[in-house]
């Protein structure tokens, strides 16, 4: 992500936050113009941005642009559904932030990922309640102003 030439880059390891005064790590995402928070496990994600307090500071970045890839884009869903639990938390579930009001299967028909199938996708849409997404390595979701639009030179479907 850093080769994407940005003029600056910082790292904010969430588990860590905890242990740094929070006025502190605070000022520095309210100085950022971006936050671009990658991939991993989305509901281990979900929890240490909760448990940070990241998560109860984003409501208040109105104007912040946030990019998320893989599992950063789906922390900011309802529900990542029980097809994307791998790390389970204290609380269980496949809850998440529920910053957007959609659900997202990510790398659809990606090689790496091959069970990530559009008849795997449908399966786990079926699951899901609300609207949802299944994206490929080619396709965004931006969400501004409530709007929701999909960016894509590549494969999606809406459920």
């Amino acid at each position: 992500m850093t080769e994407l030439g940005w003029k600056s880059v910082g790292v904010l390891e969430l588990t860590a936050l905890p242990s740094i005064d929070e006025a502190l790590w605070v000022s520095w995402v309210r100085e950022a113009d971006v936050l671009l928070v990658n991939g991993g496990d989305a509901l281990y994600l979900c929890h240490w941005m909760r448990e940070s307090g990241l998560a109860e500071l984003l409501p208040s970045l109105p104007d912040m642009v946030y990019v998320g890839l893989s599992a950063g884009s789906t922390v900011m869903s309802p529900r990542v559904g029980e097809e994307f639990v791998g790390w389970k938390p204290p609380a269980g579930g496949d809850r998440a932030l529920g910053v957007v009001g959609f659900s997202i299967f990510p790398h659809l028909d990606h090689p790496a990922c091959p069970d990530n199938t559009m008849a795997a996708a449908e399966r786990w849409a079926a699951q899901i309640t609300g609207p949802a997404y299944a994206i490929d390595e080619q396709t965004a979701i931006k969400v501004a102003g409530g709007t929701v639009e999909v960016v894509s030179e590549g494969h999606w479907k809406l459920f």
